[in-house]
């Protein structure tokens, strides 16, 4: 039998900001303990007819500089980076702008260092999920998930490094639809 899908929710709308108002910085996931290579991680959400979006709500989730998340799911969480928050969420705006300050995650079990992404955004009934990987990672050419999408639709995945310094910047833009898609996936 197969699972039923996810019930549908009300859209994002308006009020996505209800959820970022708890004085916290959400968008930053180090802290001066924290152990791995901090980066930067920027861009710009694009809706259907390419102008950017000023009212999308980010949320990423990912592995420390060893590629153990820090949650009882990972068979290693005991060995997690305490420093580390691994889940950030961030609000888009001035132009479609996001941004998160956090590590570059480790690789780990076959996989590239990647990053998870949930988008919730006006007009959609369900969240969009993706993975971001680094242009500049040798073992995205093994990763299986990343060979699993056509050759043609990989670099919608791919975070390139813009700024070079003490903290890097790479730009990871989203595009809803259109030809420059992202590829998004449907999880279970």
């Amino acid at each position: 039998m197969s699972p039923l899908p996810q019930t549908p929710s009300q859209t994002v709308g308006p009020f996505l900001r209800i959820g970022l108002v708890h004085g916290e910085k959400q968008n930053v996931l180090v802290d001066e303990r924290t152990a791995g290579k901090r980066i930067r991680l920027a861009g710009v959400v694009y809706d259907g007819n390419g102008n950017p979006m000023e009212d999308a709500l980010l949320e990423i989730w990912q592995g420390d500089a060893n590629g153990i998340y820090p949650h009882s799911a990972d068979p290693r969480h005991s060995e997690a980076d305490a420093h580390f928050r691994g889940f950030g969420r961030a609000q888009n705006e001035n132009g479609g702008w996001y941004e998160f300050h956090t590590i570059k995650p480790g690789g780990r079990d076959g996989h590239a260092p990647f990053i998870n992404l949930h988008l919730f955004a006006r007009g959609m009934l369900l969240h969009a999920q993706t993975r971001i990987y680094f242009a500049d990672e040798p073992a995205n050419a093994t990763d299986p998930v990343l060979l699993s999408v056509p050759v043609e639709r990989r670099a919608t995945l791919l975070a390139r490094l813009e700024e070079e310094g003490e903290i890097p910047v790479y730009r990871f833009d989203i595009h809803l639809q259109g030809e420059q898609e992202t590829v998004f996936f449907e999880l279970e």
